[in-house]
């Protein structure tokens, strides 16, 4: 099913963007190693590659994945900061979701 593998590689993709941004945040604000950043940039070259095993255009990739990255970044603020997302945090995650599964797909001529 091409919309399972679509949603499974944008999860992918935010978990790699999220890892890649966080890294430098425990550096930066909780005093950990530097040697976190060389994780990072790994994690932030693998986010990129990510997007372009999609096979449609770039800016619809793009604008569609932000969707599932905010999904993805309230997950991680209840798995990883511990803190439960509100009612408003999952209403706005699940309108990001319908966007990102509107952009995606949505019915196309050729």
């Amino acid at each position: 099913m091409p919309e399972l593998k679509t949603i499974g590689l944008f999860i992918l993709t935010a978990l790699a963007e999220i890892v890649g941004c966080y890294l430098p945040y425990l550096w930066l604000r909780e005093g950990k190693t530097i040697w976190l950043l060389v994780p990072a940039a790994l994690s932030l070259a693998a986010f990129a590659w990510l997007l372009t095993l999609h096979p449609t255009a770039s800016g619809r990739v793009y604008a569609a994945y932000g969707g599932v990255y905010i999904f993805m970044a309230v997950l991680w603020l209840w798995v990883v900061d511990g803190i439960r997302p509100t009612t408003w945090d999952i209403i706005g995650s699940s309108v990001a979701l319908l966007g990102m599964a509107i952009i995606m797909f949505a019915p196309r001529s050729a």
